[in-house]
């Protein structure tokens, strides 16, 4: 496990700044479904491919009330203009109808598998996509870096899921059952109860929470503000140790001076430095 630190000179950034965030515009929109949150947009880079991919998934506490997806396409035209495609994925979120389990996992499943049949109408590279989440968006990227140790009987299973290489998990968590208190301070008490149906279920937690479905081969790093009250920097800690338990490879960047919103603001000095672990996880898929 490494504790990595980037230089930054702001106060930590506030909700406010992240939400006055301006929108930017796609170069395309697909409808992975008939809901109106199963969308997911493409940002193309300059130049021809084949384009490495960033999977970009957004927070908000996996609730309707809060936003993320207008939010993190200030971050994909970021990352367009650094040579990366990027997706950035909406999925409906409790508060929808056919959120929660399996609703919102299926449609994070469902957006990434989509990504086959787009690769080559815009010349992506599979070959080479990291996973880059934020908050409730970190636990999805994880997640979906596992749906192959899904069990089999998973309405969440898919026979051919989409392979990640890396996953970058910016404020994220992976232990729904371990982190969960933590993860409700900021969230509420029974959102994750509410997210993996843990009352209709004998073993909720089996097929929802990254920590269960260890090992999965792709390096994690988890990224976390020291000024960060909504997740901890101990709780990416804690889960980096369980992937390494398990024999995964994981990796702990805390970035002093940041809080839980700074690492989804293009403008700070905590993306520069998540910029950075993207370009690294990125060349190493290409080796």
């Amino acid at each position: 496990m490494i504790l990595a630190a980037g230089a930054a000179d702001a106060e930590p950034a506030s909700l406010d700044d992240y939400m006055k965030q301006a929108r930017h515009a796609p170069a395309a929109t697909v409808h992975y479904g008939p809901a109106t949150s199963q969308v997911a947009e493409l940002f193309l880079p300059k130049g021809k491919g084949p384009h490495p991919v960033v999977v970009l998934l957004h927070g908000g506490c996996f609730q309707k009330e809060l936003e993320g997806f207008a939010q993190t396409s200030a971050l994909a035209a970021d990352l367009a203009g650094r040579g990366y495609a990027v997706w950035n994925v909406e999925y409906r979120k409790l508060g929808e109808t056919g959120a929660g389990y399996p609703g919102t996992f299926q449609d994070v499943a469902t957006a990434l598998d989509r990504l086959r049949s787009e690769a080559p109408k815009h010349d992506l590279d599979l070959g080479r996509v990291v996973a880059v989440g934020h908050s409730a968006g970190g636990c999805l990227a994880l997640w979906a870096a596992s749906r192959g140790k899904l069990p089999a009987a998973s309405p969440l299973r898919a026979a051919d899921p989409l392979a990640i290489g890396a996953v970058v998990s910016l404020a994220g968590i992976g232990d729904l059952k371990g982190q969960g208190k933590a993860f409700g301070l900021p969230c509420g008490e029974h959102t994750i109860d509410r997210l993996i149906d843990a009352a209709g279920r004998e073993a909720p937690f089996a097929d929802t929470s990254p920590a269960e479905l260890l090992p999965t081969g792709a390096k994690v790093v988890m990224v976390h503000g020291v000024f960060d009250s909504a997740m901890p920097p101990y709780t990416g800690r804690d889960y980096a140790a369980k992937v390494l338990q398990a024999g995964d490879r994981a990796e702990v960047v805390t970035i002093p001076n940041a809080g839980h919103f700074d690492v989804v603001i293009p403008t700070t000095a905590a993306w520069t430095e998540v910029v950075g672990i993207i370009d690294r996880e990125m060349k190493s898929l290409a080796q």
